[in-house]
């Protein structure tokens, strides 16, 4: 779907004190990160890469606002959730927000993950996206850099989609739990029957 680019910091606004703007969010992955945890995929990404694996979330439009609290309290009451994965759409566009729901879920003992089109010297740059500090203190991993497709990496051992990006560990108590593979997927059937495909292929909803 085409549409027209915008200045994420104007749309952002539109986003409401408390809330998040995402696109989708699923339980009980095993392929978005360590042990079996919650994923929210947020709405807006101003990249458009080739071959994106989430092209629905480029626009920042509103799609979907859910309360902090709210998503907060969704995550812990499935008690299979170990920790949270932030993707997207890009999620330190939302990072005052990211932070908020980080610290929540943090105090109760769960694992926070982002995933970011971003490097980490950009993040922490003086002209990276608001509040990025503020999230990249709340993380124990993170993997930086965006998906490119020539670069791509097709191994069942491979924490990274393509090899430009990388995998930072702030806990060093995550440091044994690097299990996953980025050439995964898994598919989700949810209540109302309709699925979601997740891992290496991205989010995508299956309407057959």
């Amino acid at each position: 779907m085409a549409h027209t680019k915008s200045n994420p910091y104007l749309e952002l606004i539109e986003i409401p004190a408390g809330y998040l703007n995402i696109m989708g969010y699923v339980d009980e992955s095993e392929v978005n990160g360590p042990g079996c945890r919650a994923v929210v995929w947020v709405q807006g990404c101003s990249r458009e890469c080739s071959s994106c694996f989430n092209p629905a979330s480029w626009p920042f439009a509103i799609n979907e606002l859910i309360a902090i609290d709210s998503l907060a309290h969704k995550i812990l009451s499935n008690p299979r959730n170990e920790g949270v994965t932030f993707s997207g759409g890009e999620p330190f566009w939302q990072a005052p927000a990211l932070a908020q729901l980080a610290r929540q879920l943090k105090s109760h003992g769960l694992n926070v993950m982002s995933f970011t089109g971003f490097t980490l010297e950009q993040l922490r740059s003086p002209y990276g996206p608001a509040g990025a500090q503020d999230l990249l203190g709340q993380l124990d991993l993170l993997i930086d850099g965006p998906y490119v497709e020539s670069l791509a990496i097709h191994r069942p051992d491979s924490l990274v989609s393509s090899s430009n990006q990388q995998v930072h560990i702030f806990n060093p108590a995550m440091r044994d739990r690097l299990t996953w593979a980025s050439d995964q997927i898994e598919i989700h059937v949810l209540k109302d029957g309709s699925r979601i495909v997740t891992g290496y292929h991205g989010q995508v909803n299956l309407t057959e």
